[in-house]
């Protein structure tokens, strides 16, 4: 059973930063791809960040280059999504997600796993 637990999220500035934070109960937390999906209200969910399994490669969403960054701490089942210089655009409940295929995530934006989603809100 894989369970994923987002924190970190809140109301801030536009300008301001927050790190959202996902704990994972997975026996094998490193055989698995992590990522950070968002869904605006009235918006489809939209991938916005992934990581492989040791942190060697990530890839993000155009929308968010040069200000999110995604990391993982393999020790700690956990993987971490830093939000700098945070847009009104950027408001969306923040959802982390596994898998053990990269293709499933970033390709067929269709992990098996997902958590129960975080709230951020940027105000202008």
């Amino acid at each position: 059973q894989v369970q994923l637990v987002e924190s970190g999220g809140g109301l801030v500035q536009a300008g301001g930063s927050l790190r959202l934070s996902c704990a994972a109960s997975i026996h094998t937390f490193s055989s698995y791809v992590m990522a950070w999906f968002r869904q605006a209200s009235g918006k489809e969910r939209e991938f916005v960040a992934v990581i492989s399994e040791h942190g060697a490669r990530t890839t993000l969403a155009d929308s968010v280059k040069g200000r999110f960054t995604i990391s993982r701490d393999n020790a700690k089942n956990t993987v971490y999504l830093q939000m700098n210089s945070l847009k009104p655009e950027d408001t969306a409940v923040y959802y982390c997600a596994a898998d053990l295929s990269w293709r499933r995530i970033v390709l067929d934006r269709q992990p098996n796993y997902w958590g129960q989603g975080t709230q951020v809100t940027v105000s202008s």
